[in-house]
């Protein structure tokens, strides 16, 4: 049996299990305890040294990293490919994937920081959501292009393309933020989200809130530095680049971010 370990907002984590249903592999998933307080541990760390979801497990097999999980499952799984055939469309989706994960979602993990977290208030947060709804718009321009007249970001039939982009739009229309009404790449995403390997997504994150583990009093977790943030790579550059570098000094000085731990 396959197993994930998950967290229904997670995008990364909405991506592989996006893969897994198109794919109709059978898999059970996991909350691992520990990922706010920077205290994780057991079999999960084994599974992933960065201590971050997903991760992986398949009989002997042990992956982390949502890319590398797509790559493994494609190449064990062929059946119902998610990559394009050609080199150059494989390598175009890629790029996407590439784009969505690093700086797309950078801009959604700041409105987080500032929306449930409050690491900001007043002026600053204003300031902080018109730079990042800026950045947004931007880039849903240039995912208009992308897309151009496909009905997929994959090509023609529902993909690797389309499942590295979707998490990330639906996080931003939970910001507030949606692809212009009437466009090709709000189109896309309600055909995107008709999918019930989607779908399915949302209905997780549905679960969720249903189960009492809401962002209600995270705030307030934070403050007490009971939660911890992981800010590395794409989101301390968006923070610090978007006008939050004292978001930054402040969590380090309060003990309240993280980064990824020591492997060993």
């Amino acid at each position: 049996m396959i197993t994930l370990y998950d967290h229904p907002l997670s995008p990364y984590a909405q991506k592989v299990k996006i893969a897994l249903r198109e794919k109709g592999l059978a898999f059970e998933t996991t909350m691992p305890g520990g990922l706010g307080a920077g205290g994780a541990a057991g079999a999960f760390v084994e599974a992933s040294p960065r201590a971050e979801v997903p991760a992986l497990t398949d009989g002997d097999v042990r992956v982390f990293d949502s890319t590398i999980i797509l790559e493994y499952l494609d190449d064990a799984y062929p059946d119902t490919p998610m990559r394009p055939t050609s080199p150059s469309e494989r390598a175009r989706v890629r790029m996407l994937e590439e784009v969505m994960d690093t700086h797309f979602e950078a801009i959604n993990w700041g409105l987080s920081e500032i929306r449930w977290f409050r690491r900001a208030e007043g002026a600053q947060a204003e300031a902080l959501f018109a730079a990042a709804r800026t950045q947004t718009e931007g880039f849903y321009a240039w995912l208009e292009k992308q897309l151009g007249e496909r009905e997929w970001f994959n090509g023609a039939a529902f993909g690797w393309g389309d499942l590295s982009v979707v998490p990330y739009l639906n996080g931003s229309v939970g910001h507030g933020v949606p692809p212009a009404e009437g466009s090709r790449l709000a189109a896309w995403l309600a055909r995107a989200n008709a999918r019930p390997s989607v779908a399915a997504c949302v209905a997780d994150i549905a679960a969720l809130n249903a189960a009492g583990v809401s962002m209600t009093n995270v705030a307030e977790l934070v403050e007490k530095g009971l939660f911890k943030r992981e800010y590395r790579d794409h989101r301390l550059e968006w923070m610090i680049k978007s006008g939050g570098i004292d978001v930054v000094l402040k969590g380090l000085e309060r003990d309240n971010i993280r980064f990824a731990p020591a492997f060993g």
